[in-house]
C-alpha cells in the first residue's frame, strides 16, 4: 500500500530533520535563560526554523529530481506522490510565513532567516557543485538552530558553541551523503568530493571532521563552561563518532547517516540535561 499523501508530504519536508531545527531553536533559548522556559519569541523562532527548513527541503528535492531518479527513486517527487507544482507552492507557502515568524521575533532574526533561505535554496543547483564550499554552507545552516534561538532572546553567543558541534557533525553527514549520492550527482554534472577528488578522499574528509568534533567538543567543558552532565553527556556522544570514524576509514558507508543523526540529537539531550 502506498504512503498517504501526508505521509509523503512529511517525507518530502524531512518532517523528522524539522522536528530536530526546533528542538535546536529551544536549545537555544534555554542557554540564554539557564533554565527551561519557552517564551513567545523561541515559540516564534521554531516556527519559523521548522517552515524555512521546510522550504529550504522542498526547493532541494525539486532541483534534484533528476539525480534522485537515480539515488532514491522512492522519493515523493520521483515517485508522483507529490506532484512538482504541489511542491513549489508548499515550499512558498512555507517560505513565506517563515519569514513572516522570523519577522515577528524582530529585524536581526528575519536577517538571519532570510539568509538561511536564500543558501538552502542555492545549495542544490550551484552550491553543491563547488564541492567542500557547498558542504560547509548547509553544515553551517544546518548548525544555525541554537544561535536562531538564542538570537531571539538578544544573546546569539549563547549558542555559538552547540551551533558550532553540529556543524562539525553536518559537515561530516554531508559529505557521507555526497558518497551514497554519486551515481545521482555524477550524472548530473557535478563536482561533489567523491567525484573531483576522489572516494577515497571523501572518506578521509569526513573521518577528519569528525576526529576534530571530539577535542572541539570537550573543550567547553574543560574550559568550565557547561558542568559534569555536560561532560558525561558528551563523552558518551563522542565513543559513537569515533565508532563512525572507524567505520569510515574503513570505507564503510551503511549506518553512518543514522549514527549521526544519532549523536546530533543526543547532544540536544545533553545540553538540556546540563541546564536541569
Amino acid at each position: 500500500m502506498p504512503p498517504s499523501w501526508p505521509a509523503s508530504l512529511a517525507t518530502l519536508v524531512r518532517l523528522r530533520n524539522l522536528l530536530m531545527a526546533a528542538a535546536g531553536v529551544a536549545i537555544g533559548g534555554v542557554l540564554v535563560r539557564g533554565r527551561i522556559v519557552i517564551p513567545p519569541e523561541i515559540w516564534w523562532a521554531m516556527a519559523s526554523a521548522f517552515l524555512l527548513g521546510a522550504a529550504g527541503n522542498v526547493a532541494n528535492d525539486v532541483a534534484d529530481l533528476e539525480a534522485d531518479r537515480v539515488n532514491r527513486p522512492d522519493r515523493p517527487l520521483v515517485a508522483g506522490r507529490i506532484s512538482t507544482d504541489t511542491a513549489v507552492i508548499v515550499g512558498g507557502i512555507a517560505g513565506g510565513l517563515g519569514l513572516l515568524a522570523a519577522w515577528f521575533v524582530g529585524m536581526r532574526v528575519f536577517a538571519v532567516g532570510l539568509a538561511a533561505l536564500v543558501v538552502m535554496i542555492a545549495y542544490s543547483p550551484l552550491l553543491k557543485r563547488r564541492m567542500l564550499l557547498g558542504n560547509v554552507a548547509v553544515a553551517v545552516i544546518a548548525g544555525l538552530p541554537p544561535i536562531y534561538g538564542a538570537l531571539a532572546l538578544g544573546w546569539w553567543q549563547a549558542g555559538l558553541v552547540p551551533s558550532a558541534l553540529a556543524a562539525i557533525l553536518h559537515l561530516a553527514r554531508e559529505v557521507v551523503k555526497d558518497l551514497e549520492d554519486e551515481p545521482g550527482d555524477r550524472a548530473q554534472g557535478r563536482r561533489t568530493i567523491p567525484i573531483s577528488w576522489g572516494r577515497e578522499a571523501a572518506f578521509l574528509t569526513a573521518a577528519i571532521s569528525l576526529i576534530l568534533f571530539v577535542p572541539a567538543s570537550l573543550a567547553p567543558w574543560f574550559a568550565g563552561w557547561y558542568g559534569r552532565r555536560y561532560g558525561a553527556g558528551v563523552m558518551a556522544i563522542d565513543l559513537l563518532v569515533l565508532a563512525v570514524v572507524w567505520r569510515l576509514l574503513g570505507r564503510q558507508l551503511p549506518g553512518a547517516r543514522s549514527a549521526l543523526k544519532a549523536a546530533m540529537v543526543a547532544g540536544l539531550a545533553v545540553l538540556l540535561w546540563d541546564r536541569l
